[in-house]
């Protein structure tokens, strides 16, 4: 009985093996590819490298959005508080606006600023900035005065 067994067993080998289906197919499904596999994961963790840096950059974007939203509150808050500005310059030219800014800085007005004409090319340089107009203006005779006979205060729009 253990010869029979055997050589039904030696032969149950040799047709499996010999079968071409049964190769291609192995015996739990079809064989995979092996750099078949490979090429499918190197372009999984490229989708996934793709998606994690588009997601980094909508990160700093959203980031970059949130500073710039912040900082244009910061000055529109500025603005309500600091209506009347006294002016000593305004250019055209940046590069004279920001040196213009330095001298006036540089008089004993750490507080000067430039701020940009809406719908213009002038950026203005204001020397102080006050939320009263009679403050304002009693300054305003000062720098008239002492510091640029041309000043003006300028009125932020509410």
């Amino acid at each position: 009985m253990k010869v029979v067994l055997t050589i039904l067993a030696f032969s149950l080998f040799l047709s499996l093996t010999s079968c071409k289906w049964l190769k291609e197919k192995g015996i739990f499904g079809r064989k995979a590819d092996t750099m078949a596999i490979w090429h499918a994961r190197q372009d999984s963790i490229r989708v996934a490298d793709s998606l994690k840096a588009v997601q980094e950059k909508i990160a700093l974007e959203n980031q970059r959005l949130e500073q710039e939203k912040l900082a244009e509150e910061q000055r529109l808050e500025w603005e309500r508080k600091f209506r009347y500005n006294i002016i000593v310059g305004s250019f055209i030219t940046p590069e004279y606006a920001r040196n213009f800014l330095e001298e006036i800085r540089s008089q004993g007005f750490p507080d000067a600023r430039l701020i940009p004409l809406e719908d213009t090319k002038f950026e203005m340089v204001a020397a102080e900035a006050h939320d009263k107009l009679g403050t304002a203006i009693e300054r305003l005779r000062y720098f008239r005065n002492n510091v640029a006979f041309d000043a003006w205060i300028y009125i932020f729009r509410k």
